[in-house]
């Protein structure tokens, strides 16, 4: 029963995924449309939570990678190219909104660069869940595909049916966070995407037996209870989102978003399972041994309260509607009585940069050593001098720079202006 809930918390956890970072990745994508003030005021939006939106992805690859190894192994391989390509979008759609939002005033190039980004990490992410859909070529437990398997005709629709359904998460999500569009305008931009995304989901539902290589099977009461049951839901929430959209209460929009994209995953897994990745790796075939999923269970499930409570954190502070902040002039810097350190010379930095290089070799050699232990191996050092080397390296570290921190090797540009 532990492979189940290690599944259930894959899961759990790539819902939360997409609901959450699905209506971030969906501001990003309209802000490509939008105009310049438009871009800065969505970008300060996201600002407020995106870190801890992209923390349940960790969650799935840790999940994933411990208690369901045989769909990893699969998985990843099969998909390595999308996946790269959309860690590197993570990492430049945070870098263009965190330097977006420290610039103090819109810059086209950030702004850009996080709406791009932003559309390749949604295209990335549905060729990888084409890729699952269509069953990755596997024998015993392994991958046997091509480099580029993961690119098909479903695949394509499942990027294109993914960018649709996080643009309306998104579109719902700025009617709750800002002022800046009018009640006709929200409306005929919601229902639009609403509508795309009915329509994108009719065309992946009816494809998909015939991309799939497995056989869905609707004659189990249970299962098939539960499927239509995710069906209903998904059309009550989505009647709801085309009524909110344009009316208040400003929030309706995106729960009701939420709650039929949330459906549409669990009926997915209702539809497939026990199989995880087609056409026929279960849950139990692809499972860790016993002992590893009661570690992965009770660890990560003790880390999910603090990743939720995070979440609840960050919309509970920033909560209400986006507002530009007030500017409070700086005080100006108190100054210092004491005599400044002279400035540094160049014979004390290349004293600490070549301190730093040799800590950092150590601390390398240190974590290359601790494979060796923690595999059961031990030929060279043991647990006891790993952690010595760890602690002595850090030390070491800290006492250097607090010694040149004194001697004024930091004080750069103090010393350079004390000079003038």
């Amino acid at each position: 029963m532990l492979e189940y809930a290690s599944y259930a918390l894959v899961l759990f956890s790539l819902g939360m995924y997409v609901v959450l970072d699905g209506y971030d990745l969906g501001v990003g994508m309209l802000g490509l449309v939008a105009g310049p003030e438009r871009r800065r005021q969505y970008g300060e939006v996201v600002a407020t939570a995106w870190d801890a939106n992209e923390s349940w992805l960790i969650l799935v690859g840790v999940v994933l990678w411990a208690g369901l190894p045989g769909a990893y192994a699969v998985v990843l391989p099969g998909a390595y190219l999308p996946l790269i390509v959309m860690l590197v979008s993570i990492i430049l759609r945070g870098l263009g909104l965190e330097m977006q939002s420290a610039a103090g005033r819109y810059r086209r190039g950030w702004a850009l660069l996080f709406g791009g980004a932003s559309l390749a990490t949604t295209v990335c992410q549905g060729l990888v869940l084409g890729a699952v859909l269509t069953g990755p070529h596997q024998r015993g437990g392994a991958f046997r595909g091509g480099a580029f398997d993961w690119f098909s005709p479903y695949g394509v629709l499942c990027a294109l049916g993914l960018v649709v359904v996080y643009l309306l998460a998104g579109a719902a999500w700025l009617q709750d966070k800002t002022e800046g569009w009018s009640r006709p305008g929200v409306r005929r931009t919601g229902r639009s995407l609403l509508l795309a995304t009915v329509v994108m989901a009719l065309v992946l539902g009816l494809s998909l037996p015939g991309a799939d290589p497995q056989q869905f099977s609707l004659g189990q009461p249970v299962r098939a209870g539960l499927f239509w049951l995710a069906v209903g839901v998904a059309a009550v929430a989505g009647a709801v989102a085309w009524h909110g959209f344009g009316r208040r209460p400003d929030w309706r929009p995106f729960a009701a978003v939420a709650t039929m994209t949330a459906s549409g995953l669990l009926g997915l897994a209702v539809l497939s399972l026990p199989v995880v990745v087609p056409p026929g790796l279960t849950v139990h075939q692809a499972a860790s041994p016993h002992s590893s999923q009661l570690f992965l269970v009770l660890g990560v499930g003790l880390c999910m309260p603090f990743v939720l409570a995070y979440n609840i954190y960050a919309w509970r502070s920033f909560r209400g509607k986006y507002s530009e902040p007030a500017e409070i002039p700086i005080p100006p810097l108190p100054t210092r009585s004491c005599s400044l350190p002279a400035a540094p010379t160049s014979t004390g930095l290349l004293r600490t940069s070549v301190r730093r290089v040799l800590l950092c070799v150590l601390g390398i050699l240190a974590t290359a050593l601790s494979q060796d232990v923690f595999g059961g191996v031990c030929d060279l050092i043991g647990p006891i001098g790993v952690t010595v080397l760890g602690c002595t390296a850090l030390a070491a570290w800290i006492v250097g720079d607090r010694r040149d921190g004194r001697a004024g090797h930091f004080d750069a540009a103090t010393g350079a202006e004390t000079a003038s």
